[in-house]
């Protein structure tokens, strides 16, 4: 009898448990079929990167149409995202594996601390992080931009400078993406795959940053 009389925000503390939990569940399958495709395409031309990321962010595309029309479909589309980002990345990680093992490992416990740190924090502060969510977006097309122009343009520790930029964007992002599993507003699991992508795009440019680090801009 006192199972059936929760409180409103008994409910909503339930549903906020069951959204992390399964969005926490999402990120690790994305994660194992982005380390599959990894292992499987280690031997790819790195020519065929940019036709495996196009065909990812089209998962992506897909996951946004599916969620509210066909929910049954997101998930799928969700491990393929993982499953062609890890085909596009693989030539990469086949490289520093070859040449420097070391920095694998140290960039994967970086970022273990770094999303455990500021995912805490995200998740457990009552600050609306909003208003740094949208600085730390347009200071990542900034980014974006400074990297297109580093690759024509050899300036010296702007490869550093540039990683260590990108650690503090990903940072706002990060604390942004965890506060949202914690939102009753969102505490819908039909939501749990888009934000299980979101989540895993944050822990891979973190990794692939600190990977710049480590690798000394390899």
């Amino acid at each position: 009898m006192a199972d059936a009389m929760l409180t409103d925000a008994q409910v909503v503390r339930l549903k906020v448990q069951t959204l992390f939990s399964q969005t926490m569940g999402y990120v690790a399958a994305t994660t194992a079929t982005f380390a599959l495709g990894a292992y499987v395409g280690r031997n790819m031309a790195y020519q065929t990167a940019l036709l495996w990321f196009l065909a990812s962010f089209g998962c992506l595309f897909g996951m946004r149409a599916t969620t509210r029309r066909s929910p049954g479909a997101t998930v799928p589309l969700l491990l393929a995202f993982g499953l062609f980002m890890g085909f596009a990345m693989a030539p990469t990680l086949a490289y520093y594996a070859t040449y420097d093992g070391s920095a694998l490992w140290q960039a994967g416990a970086a970022t273990a601390l770094f999303i455990s740190g500021f995912g805490a924090f995200g998740y457990a502060t009552r600050r609306d992080l909003s208003a740094i969510a949208r600085i730390c977006f347009f200071a990542l097309l900034g980014l974006i931009i400074a990297g297109i122009v580093l690759i024509f343009v050899h300036i010296p520790g702007a490869e550093l400078a540039y990683s260590i930029f990108g650690l503090v964007i990903f940072a706002g992002l990060t604390a942004f993406d965890f506060q949202r599993l914690r939102r009753a507003n969102n505490a819908n699991v039909e939501s749990a795959p888009l934000m299980a992508a979101s989540i895993f795009l944050d822990a891979l440019n973190v990794f692939m940053f600190f990977l710049r680090i480590f690798g000394n801009g390899r």
